[in-house]
């Protein structure tokens, strides 16, 4: 294993540790301001997001110095690219379109009641004060991309940032008291000690991204307070190729995907299914397109370096493990750099041929630059080895047979798809984002995540008739109740 780099220094000052009083008190105070200027106008939930990008695009440059520091290498562009313009887009977008949200939707009464004057309508309402936990790995995007949908539907939100990433935490605590008031918007700072009493704080709503284990405990302490939690989660995601794909094309979008942020993506592609005749000409593709993108990579700033020293040797152990146990290891070092000898955690693409069930790296999301590809005898076979595992949160196949590709889309359950690309579904502000299964629960972005931070109201209006009368339904019981029993009692 390489050896790895010192503790980095941290270049904003840390924010303080909360405990479970400071955090309650928090959350006290904004549910009574969240219900002391109950209704939310639209021009208040308007302003809300002006300030939320203001802080994005005010300090664009920090947050990506924030994020490089945090990871010991993370280029700006890449920052930029994955957390802030994907924040700032979300928060357009709701801003956009948040007029149109906030109308709600008409119903229809059951039969004749409309005829009768009554009329039925879902009225979105604000449902208080949102949790947020985010992940490290895109330390800014994950606080701010759901918080589009939370200030959308005209919720107050508390947010604790990874401690993983403590440069972004602490500009997130010094910057976010300049854009709001505590009873807005609040951050929260400290380790897992903290996330636990976090977790067990009586929100209005809570959503958590992170690693399905953590996941587990975050519905256990929510379940004691029944707080609605929405949970993104992880899982392994696949990488089917269809017998009509392109292997220089899948291999081009597979590296890409793979290789951004170091693979430490929940939603990168995190193994490859295809038939063993293709399997030789499939590892030169991967090793010529990352090789062209990363022609060195120890002193490439586009290359994204492993987040802490845990991480990289989880990697290192299950790269042994497969080595162990027969797996034939291709590392992409096109540059022949060092990387035993290198102060440095960046660790190049590693393609595991001839995975097999039995190896670490087929069991557990890998989560860094790892790429098993494992032999499969057609699509079939493929589908039924995906049916055969946890939900992934995303699909990926690659292929020009129309027929395949349903059918692949048919017989599996995933968060998401990507069809001849991967991730990119993510990045679509108009679809659902969100897991299955051990992958997650509920969704957001757009219009979808405006109404998983809203109540859905249903109201009512009854005509200006004695209905239940008419209808037979008020005691004593006749015949017009037989008859209304009877006309609606049929096949």
């Amino acid at each position: 294993m390489a050896t790895v780099a010192p503790e980095r220094r941290i270049v904003a000052d840390a924010a303080p540790s909360h405990d479970a009083p400071t955090m309650r008190a928090l959350l006290d105070a904004q549910r009574a301001d969240f219900i002391a200027h109950l209704p939310v106008p639209l021009a208040v939930r308007r302003d809300r997001l002006d300030r939320a990008i203001a802080m994005m695009v005010d300090h664009a440059d920090r947050w990506c110095a924030a994020c490089t520091e945090d990871f010991g290498n993370r280029s700006r562009e890449l920052t930029l690219m994955t957390d802030v313009l994907p924040s700032v887009g979300a928060l357009k977008h709701a801003k956009k379109h948040l007029n149109a949200w906030m109308s709600g939707e008409k119903r229809k009464p059951i039969f004749p009641l409309g005829l009768l004057g009554a009329s039925a309508r879902v009225d979105y309402q604000p449902k208080g004060v949102v949790g947020i936990i985010a992940p490290w790995n895109f330390p800014i995007g994950m606080v701010m991309t759901p918080l589009a949908g939370v200030f959308a539907a005209g919720n107050r939100a508390i947010a604790k940032p990874s401690e993983f990433t403590p440069n972004v935490t602490a500009l997130f605590a010094e910057l976010v008291p300049q854009y709001f008031s505590p009873e807005e918007l609040a951050i929260v700072t400290g380790g897992p000690d903290v996330g636990q009493a976090f977790s067990q704080l009586p929100f209005d709503h809570m959503i958590f991204t992170g690693a399905t284990s953590v996941g587990r405990h975050i519905m256990r302490a929510a379940a004691d307070n029944l707080v609605p939690v929405t949970l993104e989660l992880g899982g392994k995601s696949p990488v089917i190729v269809g017998q009509s794909a392109d292997l220089n094309d899948v291999a081009a979008k597979v590296t890409m995907g793979k290789l951004m942020n170091a693979g430490q993506i929940c939603l990168a592609p995190d193994y490859i299914l295809v038939d063993q005749a293709r399997e030789g000409a499939l590892v030169e593709a991967l090793i010529a397109s990352a090789s062209a993108m990363y022609p060195t990579i120890l002193d490439n700033n586009d290359y994204t370096a492993v987040v802490n020293d845990r991480h990289h040797a989880r990697l290192s152990a299950h790269v042994a493990d497969a080595r162990a146990k027969g797996a034939d290891i291709t590392i992409v070092n096109p540059a022949g750099e060092d990387f035993a000898s290198a102060n440095s955690r960046k660790m190049p693409l590693h393609i595991i041929s001839g995975a097999t069930d039995e190896m670490s790296v087929m069991q557990d999301e890998i989560f860094g630059p790892l790429l098993p590809i494992r032999r499969v005898a057609n699509s079939d076979a493929a589908i039924d080895y995906v049916n055969g595992r946890d939900r992934p949160l995303g699909l990926y196949y690659f292929g020009k047979d129309a027929g395949e590709e349903r059918k692949v889309l048919d017989r599996t359950i995933s968060g998401g798809v990507t069809v001849n690309d991967v991730i990119f579904h993510v990045a679509q502000e108009d679809l659902p984002f969100g897991g299955v299964g051990p992958s997650g629960m509920g969704s957001y972005h757009g219009f979808d995540g405006f109404k998983t931070f809203s109540h859905a109201k249903s109201i009512f209006r009854q005509a200006r008739f004695d209905v239940a009368k008419l209808a037979g339904l008020k005691p004593p019981y006749g015949k017009t109740t037989q008859s209304a029993i009877a006309r609606d009692l049929k096949k």
